[in-house]
């Protein structure tokens, strides 16, 4: 591989003080994106980018395959509202989803509302959609460019015209619907104006009603906390329509409160029926004020239990108070549960078994029914709708199943396909299978190993190693174009569903959070070390690659561990573990990261910030870094100051670049078009890294 030149990077004396140690910081500047400096730094590192990936001749190929298989109809999950079913699909290369509604399921459907004709590139996304009961109105949130920050508005869904309601300031919110279509609560934050600090405006959120065809301005305050500048509020109707519950978080962690207000007393009062963070508790619906909740109290797996609000329990609601209190209606299992909705008057659960999916059906009293069949190993999803509802439908996906939409009769217990994607492959030319491997203190680790069928395990095949491990995220099989291209060039696709993540439950989680974050990186590197163990590859052919959380976590191994991989593409990632609570919601982290302001969080956050981890003269894997310039939720610096510390530290052959993509956010709505370029970008990359032919 050529040597490359790297832009040169400005450095600045700055020095910061922590709990007694001092720490350089010299590429501070690069956290101000507006800056004419920055970004001519930004222009000067994409052509170094650029100019590498256009020298690599198997990448048209790559994005032309990529384009074909993505050229296919996909489906979302259908949901109903009053008289009608709603829907997206996207022909296959739209940049967005389009949403679609119709009466009957076989009536011809109308488009709703398509994204793609609001831009000209396709960066403006809906975001999210909220319909009245009564399937006449629905109002909707745009974001543009991939932010967090999103607006709402209202429209008519007869007449597909939109009405005089619009609401900003919003992020981290739905909108939820009062029984009489009159209007919806939601929850925002304050305008900033001259004097606000850029710090405050992510903070003391308020849930608002805003009644249809008023300003914004005159919507009615429901609830708010200036006590307390980190609780948020998620404002929603129950489907009888007689109370509102709000359901109050603090930044990610996943203990929240639970508090309500009677919606048929006028003036009525907000009730705190959970009023300490010791657990979380999601409501299912309720039967007049009995509530059913499913939580974690005292179930790191969680349960399902019912509390009579006329006879509320003590709080807080530690093992043993619970008498007169609460009911256990279907105990902790095994397997972790995941969600549970109701409907034909039936307990819907959804869990999870070494991270697969399992669906069981109980009755309200908590008797168990009956397993519903699903069509293999892998992830089913949807089950929505109505208490009494007959009808429901769900998807069904795997590594080598593109996403299945079924129609599932609750009657008589029947599963059939209602959309089922046409993609140019044979699923039968791959396989998955599931491995437990030992990391550094003997915890089991699952992972799931797809690639083609007849593999040699020689030690030769480019793998492909992916997790995330935080804030109880559980990683499921799912299926992609993007992953069958690199399967079809020879690559092997491993994920490790390793500590941080939701797949057994709190406990799982817990371990990979705070002073015990290193866990997460020693379950990855065992996790590489066990596929160059058992011949699927070795260091010069492994890649290490994540997202977000995931970004910090392919950081952090590939600066304790720079010698196990051939190449790193950490995404959009949390790298500087020092100042990450300083710039957008990144305060809300500290419940899994902890704080730079504790001093024993200090010491392990800058143990292993990647950051503050690179040491000069060291061979790194080489490195593809990615992120946008509009990312609102984990901010260009960390990326930016990594890539900077990064190149001056790197030695060798190694390229180490940096992509940057423009009129974008941190993934979520992003054009196709955008992630077909990327994809193709990565796995170019990678081709060359790993002499693939």
């Amino acid at each position: 591989m050529e040597s490359l030149v790297y832009p040169t990077t400005a450095k600045v004396d700055q020095i910061d003080e922590y709990h007694g140690v001092k720490i350089a910081d010299p590429y501070r500047w690069l956290e101000n994106p507006d800056t004419a400096e920055t970004q001519a730094w930004v222009e000067a590192q994409n052509q170094v980018t650029f100019a590498y990936l256009n020298q690599i001749p198997a990448r048209d190929k790559i994005k032309q395959r990529l384009t074909q298989l993505w050229d296919y109809e996909k489906y979302g999950i259908p949901f109903k509202e009053g008289d009608r079913y709603f829907y997206y699909k996207n022909d296959g290369l739209q940049n967005q989803s389009v949403l679609y509604t119709l009466k009957s399921l076989d009536d011809e459907p109308k488009v709703l509302i398509d994204p793609n004709t609001l831009s000209e590139d396709g960066t403006v996304a809906l975001a999210g959609i909220s319909i009245s009961e009564n399937g006449k109105f629905m109002a909707y949130s745009l974001s543009i460019s991939g932010s967090d920050w999103q607006e709402w508005k209202v429209r008519d869904i007869e007449t597909g015209a939109d009405l005089s309601d619009h609401l900003k300031w919003i992020k981290f919110s739905g909108a939820s619907w009062t029984h009489d279509h009159k209007g919806f609560f939601y929850s925002r934050y304050d305008e900033p104006n001259q004097q606000t600090k850029l710090e405050d405006v992510n903070y003391y959120q308020k849930l608002f009603y805003h009644q249809l065809g008023t300003p914004q301005s005159e919507d009615i305050l429901i609830y708010e906390r200036p006590d307390q500048k980190e609780w948020g509020f998620n404002g929603f109707v129950t489907e009888d329509g007689n109370y509102l519950i709000i359901s109050v978080w603090r930044g990610t962690d996943p203990k929240n409160l639970l508090f309500y207000k009677d919606l048929t007393k006028p003036d009525s009062p907000v009730i705190e029926l959970i009023n300490e963070f010791e657990a979380n508790f999601s409501l299912i619906d309720n039967d007049g004020p009995l509530f059913w909740l499913e939580t974690d109290l005292d179930a790191p797996r969680s349960r399902v239990i019912s509390i009579n609000i006329n006879h509320p329990p003590k709080s807080p609601l530690s093992q043993g108070s619970n008498e007169g209190g609460f009911t256990e209606i279907i105990p902790e299992a095994v397997e972790t549960l995941q969600g549970v909705g109701i409907l034909n008057n039936q307990f819907v659960t959804s869990y999870l078994k070494d991270a697969k999916t399992e669906i069981k059906i109980f009755n309200l009293d908590g008797t168990f029914l009956r397993e519903v069949a699903l069509p293999g190993i892998g992830s089913a999803g949807g089950f929505a709708g109505k208490r009494h509802d007959t009808e429901t439908f769900y998807s069904y996906t795997s590594f080598t199943t593109p996403n299945t939409i079924y129609r599932y009769d609750m009657v008589t217990d029947t599963s059939t396909i209602y959309r089922q994607p046409k993609v140019d492959f044979n699923p039968d030319d791959y396989e998955t299978k599931q491995v437990f491997y030992a990391s550094k203190d003997g915890t089991k680790i699952p992972m799931f190993i797809t690639h083609k069928k007849g593999l040699k395990l020689d030690g030769n095949n480019p793998t492909y190693l992916y997790a995330y491990g935080g804030f109880a995220v559980s990683i499921t099989p799912s299926f992609s174009v993007s992953l069958l291209v690199w399967m079809e060039l020879g690559g092997v696709y491993a994920v490790a569903n390793i500590r941080g993540g939701g797949e057994y439950g709190e406990e799982w989680h817990q371990a990979g959070t705070k002073l015990q974050k290193q866990n997460v990186f020693d379950d990855f590197i065992a996790g590489a070390e066990w596929l160059i163990e058992n011949q699927y590859t070795s260091s010069k052919k492994i890649t290490i690659a994540g997202g977000s959380n995931g970004g910090l976590l392919v950081g952090a191994c590939m600066t304790q561990r720079p010698d196990l991989f051939a190449a790193a593409l950490p995404a959009v990632g949390v790298l500087d573990m020092l100042r990450f609570h300083k710039f957008t919601i990144g305060w809300a982290w500290t419940s899994d990261y902890g704080s730079p302001e504790d001093p024993e969080e200090f010491k392990a956050l800058y143990a292993y910030s990647p950051l503050h981890n690179l040491k000069p003269a060291i061979a790194y894997p080489a490195t593809m870094i990615t992120t946008a310039d509009h990312d609102d939720r984990v901010v260009p610096a960390h990326s930016f100051k990594f890539a900077a510390a990064l190149q001056e530290a790197h030695q060798g052959e190694n390229p180490v670049l940096i992509r940057i993509e423009t009129k974008a956010g941190h993934g979520a709505g992003k054009p196709t078009t955008k992630i077909i370029e990327e994809i193709a970008d990565e796995w170019a990359f990678l081709v060359r890294i790993l002499e693939m032919s």
